[in-house]
């Protein structure tokens, strides 16, 4: 009995350690695998800007359709939105500054808008620019090579149906002036000729309003959009013996937890599985009295 004890006991002790190393283990790669995000600012700045300025581009390709049993070529225009959003770090300001105007130069690429601000030590430096579609792939990789790349992604609409609707709008509105005017000319009460040029007037702001987006889909104003931060700050580098306190306080912590847990659930259980035998032992009497 002392021997099945002992094994028991070693066995117990056994699944202890492993449990503390496991949790050992898990907390210290965790501690590698997370970065701490600093991403909120550039994102309310970037939505702020892109809500006043926006680049659209066009792709023409063919289609083969099969229409009636013949082979139909259809020539597809695409209008789409292309957004690259790139965040970096670095400890050497100036020169990823001089970096960067360098690669917005080299790829014929224009700055639609720029905010400088922070003291030295802590500047930031974000960018709205806007490039030609054929060259956006070379910009970007040359951008992600500046300083040290927090986050980056690419984001691409299509806005084809957005384009057709403005123009079919656009269309019609033309279509209603034309009647308007025609319905001028033919006299009338002075009341509904003065209700005539104020329609007039309206139809005509809303086809000035047509044409300042119609504008951004332009051939000689297509452009994809880089949304570009770049912050000044060390990297912060967290040592291993850190990192092994860390893990080893949290692992502390988080075992005995799970210890006091599992002590009161098997707590729990006993006193439940006590109630149950009395009660059955209770049922016995019962039985052998009424017997």
């Amino acid at each position: 009995m002392k021997t099945t004890f002992k094994r028991k006991f070693k066995k117990g002790i056994v699944y202890s350690i492993l449990l503390f190393m496991v949790l050992f283990l898990f907390r210290l790669a965790y501690g590698y695998t997370t970065t701490v995000s600093s991403n909120s600012q550039n994102t309310t700045f970037f939505q702020e800007i892109s809500s006043g300025r926006v680049n659209y581009a066009s792709k023409k390709y063919k289609i083969s359709t099969n229409a009636n049993a013949a082979q139909a070529v259809v020539n597809v225009d695409q209008k789409y939105e292309k957004i690259a959003t790139i965040n970096t770090k670095s400890s050497e300001f100036e020169k990823e500054h001089k970096l960067l105007n360098e690669a917005i130069k080299g790829k014929d690429a224009i700055i639609q808008f720029e905010q400088n601000s922070g003291n030295k030590g802590n500047r930031r430096l974000q960018l709205l620019i806007g490039v030609q579609p054929e060259k956006f792939d070379e910009l970007y990789v040359s951008l992600s090579k500046i300083g040290k790349v927090v986050s980056k992604e690419i984001t691409k609409k299509d806005k084809t149906n957005e384009y057709k609707q403005l123009n079919a709008k656009k269309e019609s509105l033309l279509k209603i002036r034309t009647s308007l005017i025609e319905l001028k000319s033919k006299g009338g009460k002075i009341e509904e000729y003065i209700n005539l040029e104020n329609r007039i007037l309206s139809i005509e702001e809303e086809l000035q309003g047509l044409g300042v987006q119609l504008g951004n889909y332009d051939e000689e104003n297509e452009f994809c959009t880089i949304k570009f931060s770049l912050i000044e700050g060390t990297e912060n580098k967290i040592s291993l013996i850190h990192r092994i306190k860390v893990a080893l306080d949290w692992t502390v912590s988080t075992y005995f937890q799970l210890i006091m847990i599992l002590f009161f659930i098997t707590g729990f259980i006993y006193l439940l599985l006590l109630i149950v035998d009395k009660l059955n032992l209770f049922n016995s009497i019962i039985k052998k009295l009424n017997s």
